[in-house]
């Protein structure tokens, strides 16, 4: 992952995808589509893992989700909607459900990361 602003740009290693990022209050935060493009299943997959997370008491809704206003263009118009948006906290939980080869790159790619900043704080 490198920080681009308030961009984070994460690519696998074979530059397959990458996914850009809304980095804001110390954390990443992905709409349910962008974590399904991140760990390569279907976003119906991702909102039943959510789903599951939050009934099982893993996370809770108040502290992981945030909603934000994308602007489309759909057609000729642009239309606002407002879509929830999931921190960090519940992207590796999400990662750790999903069984997919990306994910497990994810987690890999996540590990690393982490071992890098403790060296430099």
């Amino acid at each position: 992952m490198k920080k681009q602003g308030n961009i984070v740009i994460f690519k696998t290693e074979d530059d397959k995808i990458s996914v850009d990022v809304c980095f804001m209050d110390e954390t990443v935060w992905l709409s349910q589509q962008q974590i399904a493009e991140l760990f390569d299943t279907a976003r119906t997959s991702i909102v039943e893992h959510i789903k599951h997370i939050y009934y099982e008491g893993e996370l809770e809704v108040s502290a992981t989700c945030r909603d934000f206003r994308q602007v489309r263009t759909e057609g000729k118009r642009q239309v606002t909607r407002t879509l929830p948006h999931y921190d960090l906290d519940m992207i590796i939980s999400i990662g750790y459900r999903v069984n997919s080869k990306r994910a497990t790159q994810c987690q890999q790619s996540s590990r690393t990361s982490k071992k890098q900043r403790s060296y430099f704080t």
